[in-house]
């Protein structure tokens, strides 16, 4: 599937996880609440110490990857045991936001994705933790790529970025 469609599959994804490298070479992966602003700027907040800033600051590349629409199912046609999804996988970098504003945009843009009817309460959130959030950017290095596995109305696999 094109990026366009990786893209949107990461909006709607409740969560991605995103997969970091620590000092000592093992990797961390941890399921987070990401926004974007932009086609290729991502944003999570964290405790401003921690595992994923102990990984970042040791090695700044990731990898997201998003689910959606993940179904068990018996294929229509051959009978197999198999899975309908929608899925995305991105490769970027990740940094600590130091910028205040940008720190503010970027939880601005959390919260409105995950609590866009409680958004009245942001600024007095802000006041009450900014102080004690980390928020970190990730930088996408190249566009998102898919994958699915569906089925159209006649149980005929949908390959090749075919849409019913």
């Amino acid at each position: 599937m094109d990026s366009q469609w990786a893209l949107d599959i990461m909006r709607k994804a409740p969560y991605i996880t995103v997969s970091f490298t620590r000092a000592d070479g093992t990797a961390y992966g941890v399921p987070l609440s990401l926004a974007c602003t932009d086609n290729h700027v991502w944003y999570f907040h964290c405790a401003p110490e921690g595992d994923k800033l102990d990984a970042i600051a040791a090695h700044p590349e990731v990898c997201l990857s998003a689910v959606t629409r993940c179904t068990p199912t018996v294929g229509p046609k051959d009978g197999t045991f198999t899975l309908q999804y929608r899925s995305a996988m991105a490769f970027g970098i990740a940094e600590p936001v130091t910028d205040e504003a940008e720190k503010i945009s970027a939880l601005r843009a959390i919260s409105q994705r995950f609590l866009p009817h409680h958004m009245d309460a942001f600024d007095e959130a802000i006041r009450r933790s900014l102080h004690r959030t980390a928020v970190v950017r990730i930088t996408l290095t190249a566009p998102p790529t898919g994958k699915r596995k569906q089925y159209d109305s006649h149980g005929e696999e949908m390959k090749y970025g075919r849409m019913e």
